[in-house]
């Protein structure tokens, strides 16, 4: 189920989960620190073949939630790797109570990985704010929700219409227009934006859709320029 898109980083896609009658794929990335530990972002569905590649690859040591509506499948990855410490985006910890979280992450990298990874949250939404990361020794930026790049091929009917009016779909994919709409400030956006930018990453990992293998740093220009 891994596949290693580059030195220490890999991304595993698991099944669709249902979000307001749509349904959504799942993705997620495992990067292995200098140190050796493991790093996971947005857990998928955990079965016994991932979770055997996934030990194969070093301890697993930190779960990380990007924002508040990825948290489905956390508690099944703390059981299987106690040892692993929890971290909550931004407004998770109030709706995951049945989760014990061993901190929120904030705009600056946990010290456990911040030779390898990079972060910063796109603030300004009173809806919900995401964390952005970025893998250093591959140059790779990961965005969960803020671009969707949905296959044209797996949102036919009305589906497809409602996603393609929200800008959802193919390589012009974006940020959903109802929540661009929840960003009254703009400029801690734009700020958020810049940081993402100026890291100039070669590709980004997202997680609906197609992933951005390369000239990453343009495509996420040109999808987050409603933000200004």
């Amino acid at each position: 189920m891994l596949t290693e898109i580059d030195r220490d980083i890999w991304i595993a896609d698991g099944p669709s989960v249902p979000f307001l009658g749509i349904p959504y794929p799942t993705r997620m990335a495992v990067v292995r620190l200098a140190h050796g530990a493991l790093w996971v972002w947005s857990p998928i569905r955990l079965d016994d073949g991932l979770k055997t590649e996934v030990a194969a690859l070093g301890p697993v040591r930190y779960l990380v939630s990007p924002n508040k509506i990825h948290h489905l499948f956390l508690g099944e990855w703390q059981q299987a790797f106690p040892e692993a410490r929890l971290y909550a985006s931004p407004g998770l910890a109030k709706r995951r109570r049945d989760l014990r979280f061993d901190a929120e992450l904030g705009d600056e990298p946990d010290p456990a990985w911040a030779a390898d990874v990079d972060q910063v949250i796109f603030h300004g939404s009173f809806f919900m704010e995401e964390v952005v990361f970025f893998h250093h020794p591959s140059r790779t930026a990961l965005v969960t929700d803020l671009v969707q790049r949905f296959d044209p091929a797996t949102v036919p009917g009305w589906r497809g219409v409602i996603m393609r009016l929200d800008s959802l779909v193919g390589p012009q994919g974006s940020t959903p227009r109802e929540w661009r709409l929840t960003f009254w400030n703009r400029a801690a956006a734009r700020r958020a934006k810049g940081k993402l930018l100026d890291w100039k990453p070669r590709r980004a990992i997202i997680a609906h859709g197609e992933w951005i293998r390369d000239d990453a740093r343009e495509v996420l220009a040109r999808s987050l320029r409603w933000i200004g």
